[in-house]
C-alpha cells in the first residue's frame, strides 16, 4: 500500500483560509471592544445602575462581558483551526460561534424590552427612591449615587425640587434643608437651606427625564454592539462551513 498522500490545497480553500483568519482577526479586536463596553457599563455607572428598578440593564451589559471574553478566545481558536485544517476544532469553532451569536443577540434584545418599559419603571421607583431611602440607615449606595446623579445631570428631585418635601429626610430636620445639599450649583454645607432657582437646579422634568436619557443612550450603544457584532458573525459561520466542506477527513 502506497503511503498517505496529503491533498493538494485548492485555490478556493487558499482564499477561505485567509479569508477566515482576516475574520478572526477582526473578530478578536471585536471582542475587546464588546468586553469593553459592558466592563465600562458596570464600572463608571454603577451608580446610576442601583437606581433602576430592574436589573435587566446591568444584565445586558454582563452578558455582553461575558460574550467578549468568549470572543477573543475563540478568535485564537479559529486562527488554530484554519491554519492546522482541522476539522474537529473548526467544529467546536462553529459551536462556540453560535453560542456567542445566541448571547449577542440576547443582550440586544433585553436592551431592546428594557427600552420599551424604561419610562413607567422610572417614574414608578425614582421618585420612591429617594423619598424613602435617601440618606436613610443602611442605603448609603443609593444615598451616593443620588447625590451623584443630581449633581452629574444638574438636576433636583425625580420630577422636580418639590418632590424632596415629601422626603424621610428632609421631614427628619435635615439641619432645616429644604433639598439635599447635591441639588445646589455651587454644593457646599448646608447649601440645601435655599430652594431659589438662584440656588439649587430647577429643571423641567426632573432627574426622571435626565435618567431616562442617559440610560436609553446607553441602552443603544449595548443593543448596537451586540447585534452590529452577531451580524458580522454570520459571515464567520459561513465561511467555516465553507472551508469544513472543503477540507477533506482527517486520516485515522
Amino acid at each position: 500500500m502506497g503511503a498517505y498522500e496529503e491533498p493538494k490545497e485548492t485555490c478556493g480553500t487558499i482564499c477561505l483560509k485567509y479569508l477566515l483568519f482576516a475574520f478572526n482577526f477582526l473578530f478578536w479586536l471585536a471582542g475587546g471592544v464588546v468586553m469593553a463596553v459592558g466592563v465600562w457599563t458596570l464600572i463608571e455607572k454603577t451608580d446610576y445602575i442601583s437606581l433602576l428598578p430592574s436589573k435587566t440593564y446591568a444584565a445586558s451589559a454582563y452578558i455582553l462581558v461575558l460574550a467578549g471574553v468568549i470572543v477573543m478566545v475563540t478568535g485564537v481558536l479559529g486562527c488554530c483551526a484554519t491554519f492546522k485544517e482541522h476539522r474537529r476544532l473548526l467544529r467546536v469553532y462553529f459551536v462556540l460561534l453560535l453560542c456567542i451569536f445566541l448571547l449577542e443577540i440576547l443582550a440586544g434584545v433585553l436592551a431592546y424590552i428594557y427600552y420599551q418599559q424604561l419610562n413607567e419603571e422610572l417614574k414608578q421607583s425614582l421618585k420612591e427612591t429617594m423619598t424613602k431611602k435617601y440618606s436613610q440607615s443602611g442605603y448609603d449606595q443609593v444615598t451616593q449615587a443620588v447625590d451623584k446623579l443630581q449633581q452629574g445631570f444638574k438636576c433636583c428631585g425625580s420630577n422636580g425640587s418639590s418632590d424632596w418635601a415629601e422626603s424621610l429626610y428632609i421631614r427628619s430636620g435635615a439641619e432645616g434643608r429644604l433639598v439635599p445639599d447635591s441639588c445646589c450649583k455651587t454644593p457646599g454645607q448646608l447649601c440645601g437651606l435655599r430652594d431659589h432657582p438662584s440656588n439649587i437646579y430647577k429643571v423641567e422634568g426632573g432627574c426622571i427625564s435626565k435618567l431616562e436619557q442617559f440610560t436609553l443612550d446607553h441602552l443603544k450603544i449595548i443593543g448596537a454592539v451586540g447585534v452590529g457584532v452577531a451580524c458580522v458573525q454570520i459571515f464567520g459561520m459561513v465561511f467555516t462551513c465553507c472551508l469544513y466542506r472543503n477540507l477533506k477527513a482527517e486520516p485515522y
